[in-house]
């Protein structure tokens, strides 16, 4: 990706982990540090991003008064919206865009609560964009401009990888696989490493495998050009022992039918917080 050039001010509205993530993503991608401006009601951890220019606010009370921002990216959590939300409605207008990375929040809520004339882009981002390797899935809304929406890829791109819908309804799936993901693999190392220490491994050191296997085993799926059916297929060996467990992790009531039971609660909840 070349340097990313931005056609006015980028107002990031929250810093935590997300929006941190995606603050230095943009000014390693050479986003002009002083076109940026970020507000944080409890600004944290932030000096390496302030001592390269940008502008660090607690309130947005300190915004400059004339502030035009081309981008809103909304990074507070959801149950704070409605409160961050009324001190940027007045920004609402053609020139400006909001980009919004909160679950369950729909278009309709941010016309609502923005205006009828505000354009709103929404997208799903996920927490490995801490090391650049997200997985963001942004709604392609044929109401915003194409050149828009461009520059929402090429924003959220820099902290990983980027996809589109055109159905704004299947973000509550994303949410559940990509969103929440994360989450799971993490309780697949938890599980790995409990089972081996069930089974007879140090509680130290089953850890240490569970987790180096399965970050190692993320790299190899990401960097190789084969499918995960053939990955999983090459360490298999006929009537070896990864067969042996494989065939219960792949039986009747096995991982397959309890993920699809977790994917569809998640899917759910999120429809549930979107009305």
């Amino acid at each position: 990706m070349g340097k990313l050039i931005l056609p006015g001010a980028l107002l990031l509205v929250g810093c935590g982990k997300m929006g941190g993530a995606l603050l230095r993503g943009w000014l390693k991608q050479g986003v002009d540090p002083q076109q940026v401006f970020v507000v944080d009601l409890a600004p944290k951890e932030l000096d390496d991003v302030a001592a390269a220019g940008v502008h660090i606010l607690s309130s947005p009370d300190q915004l400059p008064k004339d502030l035009k921002p081309a981008i809103v990216l909304l990074a507070v959590k959801p149950q704070f919206m409605d409160e961050a939300l009324g001190h940027y409605k007045k920004m609402a207008g053609p020139d400006t865009t909001f980009l919004s990375i909160a679950a369950g929040k729909t278009v309709a809520y941010f016309k609502r609560m923005l205006g009828d004339n505000a354009l709103i882009v929404r997208s799903m981002p996920n927490t490995p964009a801490a090391v650049s390797r997200g997985m963001t899935v942004i709604c392609r809304d044929a109401r915003v401009p194409a050149g828009i929406l461009d520059l929402c890829g090429q924003l959220l791109s820099a902290v990983g990888e980027v996809a589109w819908v055109d159905d704004e309804d299947l973000l509550n799936q994303v949410t559940a696989v990509s969103g929440g993901g994360p989450a799971y693999v993490f309780l697949l190392i938890e599980a790995l490493a409990e089972a081996g220490r069930v089974n007879g491994l140090p509680a130290e050191l089953a850890m240490r495998l569970a987790r180096s296997t399965v970050c190692g085993s993320g790299e190899l799926a990401f960097q190789s050009p084969e499918s995960a059916t053939a990955l999983r297929q090459a360490v298999m060996s006929p009537k070896g022992t990864t067969l042996e467990a494989v065939n219960v992790l792949m039986a009747e009531d096995g991982i397959q039918p309890l993920m699809n039971r977790a994917i569809a609660a998640a899917t759910r909840r999120s429809r549930e917080l979107a009305n």
